[in-house]
């Protein structure tokens, strides 16, 4: 991912199309959210970009860290676009009274747990790197993104997103991508873009799993579950289960997400589509833990940690060479010929996109 690329939790073509609306409170705040979004990615084109792993680093060998504790810390942004703001909450301090400071708190650390307990990873590089937020971000400010060195929550807009640290699986979705900067660092444009918000979107459902001990069959498979007020007709912001059903609202327009590559949207906005296009990974995911059964972070999640972490996914990775790298990382985990190599592959088959 490039230094100067951050990453937002609601998609621009929702929020430029929210700045269309006739309401002129809901233009105006949309339009100031997108305002902010791109101050915020001119300020860090001075950011470096993260060196790529050495020889002996978990992504080239394919071997996990020991994992280890959290090292969280909280700030309060105090609506200011200034980050960090004031230190309100530090590792292994009694909780606050602000919810907003809890929620990122305790979400930061459910997200630290699945890659810790499941995959044996110590923090989103590996190193036990410190997770740092900051709530309150802006006023009315409707989103929440990773910018290379943390996470910012807004409160919402009061109309039709709640606060965002409201979500578990929109912060694991953010925080993912600091895991994709240090390991394959996916190109954040076209199909490779799409990638990188793909398995954002994997590891904040799977997040979200393992904290509530949800089975494949059992869980919602939707992302942004809880975001929307009650003006919004609409369950989430995307659905793996079902891309393109997520919301049909007269405000926020249709989820524009194809799950199937016949459907693929060719455009130059988004990036080259990357939060609509991940829609056709999102359901090869979905296909392959619901074929397989049980726990998903045990299995299908498993195959597409070790395919992002094998060294084998380019920076510029298609859909069908990541569909081939998580074939044989099915391979590798589960042996050639079992259950769980061939139901990722039929998942990958189901979406148009051939494997090996």
């Amino acid at each position: 991912m490039d230094a100067m690329t951050r990453c937002g939790a609601i998609p621009p073509h929702l929020l430029e199309h929210l700045a269309q609306s006739s309401n002129e409170h809901r233009a105006r705040r949309a339009q100031a959210t997108l305002q902010a979004d791109q101050r915020h990615r001119t300020a860090r084109i001075d950011i470096p970009v993260p060196t790529q792993p050495d020889d002996e680093d978990e992504a080239e060998a394919g071997e996990q860290p020991q994992a280890g504790n959290p090292n969280r810390t909280i700030h309060d942004a105090a609506h200011s676009e200034h980050l960090p703001g004031k230190e309100v909450r530090t590792e292994g301090a009694p909780e606050t009274d602000d919810p907003a400071v809890t929620r990122a708190y305790d979400h930061l650390g459910a997200t630290y747990r699945l890659f810790s307990e499941v995959y044996g990873r110590d923090s989103l590089d590996g190193k036990g790197l410190p997770l740092i937020a900051s709530v309150h971000y802006g006023t009315d400010y409707a989103n929440a993104f990773w910018d290379g060195r943390q996470m910012a929550f807004g409160d919402g807009d009061g109309d039709l997103f709640v606060c965002f640290t409201s979500a578990l699986d929109v912060i694991a979705h953010e925080l993912t991508h600091g895991v994709v900067e240090r390991t394959a660092r996916l190109a954040y444009f076209d199909q490779a873009g799409a990638l990188n918000e793909h398995l954002a979107d994997v590891f904040g459902a799977l997040a979200e799993q393992y904290a509530a001990g949800h089975t494949a069959d059992k869980a919602t498979w939707l992302i942004g579950d809880g975001l929307f007020t009650d003006a919004v007709e609409g369950a989430a912001l995307r659905s793996m289960k079902a891309p393109g059903t997520a919301y049909d609202d007269d405000v926020l327009g249709k989820d524009p997400q194809p799950a199937h590559m016949d459907d693929y949207v060719e455009t130059f906005m988004d990036n080259g589509g990357v939060h609509i296009n991940s829609g056709i990974p999102n359901r090869a995911f979905y296909l392959a833990a619901t074929e397989i059964g049980g726990n998903a972070w045990e299995t299908a999640g498993k195959v597409w940690y070790e395919a992002l972490t094998s060294g084998e996914v380019k920076r510029d990775a298609t859909f069908e060479q990541f569909a081939a790298a998580t074939s044989g990382a099915a391979v590798r985990l589960f042996g050639d010929g079992s259950a769980q190599v061939k139901a990722v592959n039929a998942a990958w088959e189901g979406v148009g996109v051939p494997t090996p």
